[in-house]
Order: structure tokens, then sequence, then C-alpha cells
């Protein structure tokens, strides 16, 4: 039976918050959330790597925080870079993979995300799939609207959903307004 992972952990303040960072000792991101999100992420890292996971204080590990750190500065493309290794199941993690071929600055809606795993009836599963995300921002799940263009759930709050599209250069569409 294999050992529990030690994982490393990082911290850094970003303009919406502080924010967590998670890799294992080869320098794969394996979470990244908000502080105040922590006891979910500490869930789900169970979850996917077990009771007996141990997260160990590291400055930097492989340079991962000082990438989030580009992100939140501007340089949007080196999140596309980092190399990430997620739990989940293969569904998850079809959809993550999906995510990660959105374009910075373009966003798309959960049917669609759908479609291009191939399973086009599956929308609500991709929107469980999308918030169980273990590595929001990188896997940007914040690209992801609804039907009609609006922002909808994000593990993070909308304002920081707002803020990432924004940030990447997405213009949200106005909302269409229904007759009375």
């Amino acid at each position: 039976m294999a050992e529990p992972p030690t994982l490393l952990i990082d911290r850094t303040e970003t303009p919406i918050g502080e924010l967590i960072v998670v890799a294992d000792e080869d320098g794969h991101l394996r979470a990244v959330d908000w502080t105040e999100h922590e006891p979910r992420m500490h869930r789900l890292l169970r979850l996917h790597y077990g009771a007996g996971l141990s997260l160990r204080p590291s400055r930097d590990p492989s340079g991962l925080t000082s990438a989030m750190a580009a992100y939140f500065a501007g340089d949007h493309a080196v999140i596309d870079r980092l190399p990430v290794r997620t739990g989940g199941t293969a569904f998850q993690r079809s959809v993550w993979e999906a995510l990660r071929a959105i374009p910075c600055g373009a966003a798309i809606t959960y049917a669609e995300l759908a479609r291009r795993i191939g399973r086009p009836t599956a929308v609500r599963a991709v929107g469980h799939a999308n918030g169980a995300n273990p590595v929001g921002v990188v896997v940007p799940c914040h690209r992801v609207v609804g039907t009609d263009g609006t922002l909808t759930g994000y593990g993070g709050g909308l304002q920081r959903k707002d803020w990432l599209l924004a940030h990447e250069g997405y213009r949200q569409r106005e909302k269409r307004s229904s007759p009375p």
C-alpha cells in the first residue's frame, strides 16, 4: 500500500485575497484555493490523497507561488504552462482538461463545455465537476458562464469570478432582459 503523500503548501497575496498554493515534491500543482476556503481544500485533498496526507510549509515550491503572483501581475499565459496533477474521477479530469483549453479572455457555457468533452447531455455533471476543481484559476473554471452569458457559480465567489474574467480581458455580454 502506497504511503500518503507529503505535499508542499505556500500562500501569496493577490488583489482579490490570499491564495493557497499546494504542490507535490515533483513540482506539480495539486491545489489552489482562497484562504477562507481552506477547510474545503483540505477535505478535497484528503478525499483524493488519503487521510494520512501531510502538508509541509514551503516557500515558493517549484516556482509555483511566483508563477501565480505573475498571473495576478498580468502575465496571463503563465498559468497555461504550469504542470498540474490532480485527483478526481476520469470524468472530472476530462472536464478539467477541457477547461484548460479555453483561451484567456474567452468564456464558454456549461453546455458548450459538455459538448467539448463529447457528453452534450451531461451539463449538470459538468457543472458539478467544475465545482470540484481543486486547481481553480489555473484550471480556469471561472471561464464558464451561464447560457445567457451571466456569471454563475464559482467556488471563490462571483466577485472573484468577475474580477478574474475582467483581469483576463473578457467582456461580459449585457444580461438579456426578459419581456414583461
